[in-house]
């Protein structure tokens, strides 16, 4: 097994001795039971009532955030999962794979879902959407492959840094911000490099590429804060969906003995949590469209902010 892409797959000695025995009972189980009481008595063991509550309210914030700001939510549910798959038992060489690929599976529909509500308020252009998706499916190509093989500790540093050096910029940087409503002419080359760096961002962190992905549009193509919002989300269900198929490919020699895990994608906690995240992103796409663009670029950078001293400082 490769090393953790994010480098944090220490997180898993935190609950060790819980871990131990639900891993213990996950195995017995596999033994000796088979159909519903399979199904049932595994999910009571990955999922007690209380992780579940954490996990939905999270997982409804983490929709909402795709919505409003069109990062895919991956930045909530990403250290949700480092925290909640030790607990349930997953084997520690096996919990940031399979966080990573998880969070991309609830990212698919919630971007979906997210898409619908931007399209009939009019925030999607979709001749920028075809470019962007094209160099989307190459960056989650190159995302996920390197995610399987790579740590990635020095990378997640510089990313961190990054984040917060865009935050910074969409926080002073008021003179040259985008006229609102008008869409200006792009060249396809730099709509195609976006999509692929939002692309390669998505798959090899989990979070969805929104977050450099809407930065860039804005104040590299000058394009409206609530068009990039909506052009991202549309990036976001092709870069998802096919990094989704590659986390899939990739972990199904590694997952043996966690119940409704295919691949590096765990199907239990994707079903609980997608609903609520597909209604939530409504939510926040209605509030996008009620709030001026000024107060939605400052939103966005204060999330920024916080993404990148999280992976900076662990917090």
């Amino acid at each position: 097994m490769a090393p953790s892409p994010s480098g944090k797959a220490e997180v898993c000695n935190t609950f060790i001795t819980r871990s131990n025995r639900v891993g213990a009972s996950i195995k017995k189980h596999n033994a000796s039971r088979k159909g519903w009481h399979f199904f049932l008595d595994n999910a009571m063991d990955l999922l007690s009532p209380y992780l579940i509550f954490i996990t939905l309210l999270l997982g409804a914030f983490a929709g909402f955030t795709a919505g409003l700001l069109g990062i895919g939510g991956g930045v909530i549910l990403v250290p949700l999962f480092l925290w909640l798959f030790p607990v349930a038992g997953f084997p520690s060489d096996l919990v940031v794979h399979t966080a990573f690929g998880t969070s991309l599976a609830i990212i698919l529909p919630t971007a979906i879902s997210s898409v619908l509500a931007h399209r009939k308020r009019g925030n999607i252009v979709w001749s920028m959407v075809a470019f962007l998706i094209i160099g989307g499916v190459v960056g989650s190509v190159l995302g996920s492959s390197l995610a399987a093989i790579l740590p990635g500790e020095k990378l997640k540093m510089t990313f961190g840094m990054m984040q917060i050096a865009v935050s910074l910029k969409l926080f002073f940087s008021r003179k040259s911000q985008p006229v609102e409503n008008q869409i200006p002419a792009c060249k396809w080359q730099l709509l195609i490099l976006i999509g692929t760096i939002g692309g390669f961002v998505s798959a090899f962190f989990g979070i969805g590429g929104g977050v450099v992905a809407v930065p860039l549009m804005f104040m590299v193509l000058k394009i409206p804060i609530r068009s990039a919002v909506g052009n991202s989300s549309a990036l976001i269900v092709i870069s998802s969906f096919s990094a989704v198929c590659l986390y899939v490919w990739y972990g199904l020699d590694e997952v043996q003995n966690i119940p409704f895990s295919f691949g590096y994608v765990n199907s239990l906690v994707a079903l609980i949590v997608t609903p609520l995240t597909m209604v939530f992103a409504r939510f926040g796409v209605a509030l996008a469209n009620r709030i001026s663009q000024d107060k939605l670029v400052k939103v966005f950078a204060m999330l920024l902010m916080l993404v990148g001293l999280k992976i900076i400082f662990n917090f």
